[in-house]
């Protein structure tokens, strides 16, 4: 068989979140530790004989502001919560792998806090009060912005210009379809991983195929701990 090119195009927000649903049970991972896991999860997407063109990685800057929870009455800075500080030390170790790009939106700040919908639910059906809410039952909203356009971006430009042969995109997201659609006319072959999440029945018609590898990660001996 021919060997192909491949690229990888990877929803990091998706990613994250299915990843620690996944893999992050009982010890949370360290961003070197994911980002290992993203790159073996990548290739092997590729197996031996064929080409990975590179690996496209889409997320959003940590937020920077500075804001009052409602409940608490106390100032969060975001950009030092651990979430914050585990993305840059992600982002700045993906930029030192081979044949990974990263493509950086923005989080637009929606000025406003939302109760959480289990405890909304709470509240309508009368089982709490506004006294009942702690610091943790309230979020601020925060909206991703430009990662779909580019990865839409790319999916177009890669299948115009026949950079590759196969897309593989890892992401649970309904919005890839138009691009799915555009890859697919000019025969490329584009599969989908939702890393195990479901998928709507109506999305089988816009992919080629749906692959959800399971990430094998080397455990660790008493002869590489002492290196």
């Amino acid at each position: 068989m021919t060997p192909i090119r491949i690229a990888i195009l990877i929803d990091g927000g998706f990613f994250i979140k299915r990843y620690n649903y996944l893999y992050n049970k009982g010890k949370t991972k360290t961003p070197e530790e994911v980002v290992d896991h993203l790159y073996t999860l990548a290739h092997s997407h590729c197996g031996k004989k064929n080409h990975l063109y590179r690996i496209f990685y889409y997320d959003c800057l940590p937020f920077g502001k500075r804001v009052h929870n409602p409940v608490s009455k106390k100032c969060i800075v975001f950009e030092n919560t651990p979430e914050a500080v585990f993305r840059k030390k992600f982002f700045d170790l993906l930029k030192q792998k081979r044949k990974v790009a990263l493509r950086l939106g923005y989080l637009k700040d929606m000025g406003d806090w939302k109760i959480k919908s289990h405890k909304t639910k709470q509240l309508l059906n009368r089982e709490i009060t506004i006294d009942d809410l702690t610091a943790d039952d309230v979020i601020y909203e925060l909206r991703q912005k430009s990662i779909d356009m580019k990865i839409g971006v790319d999916i177009a430009s890669l299948s115009l210009k026949r950079f590759v042969d196969r897309i593989v995109l890892i992401s649970g997201d309904a919005d890839f379809v138009p691009a799915a659609k555009l890859a697919r006319r000019k025969g490329i072959d584009f599969i989908l991983n939702p890393m195990k999440a479901h998928v709507d029945n109506s999305l089988f018609e816009h992919i080629d195929g749906l692959e959800s590898p399971v990430i094998y990660t080397k455990k660790k001996t008493n002869s590489d701990q002492a290196k």
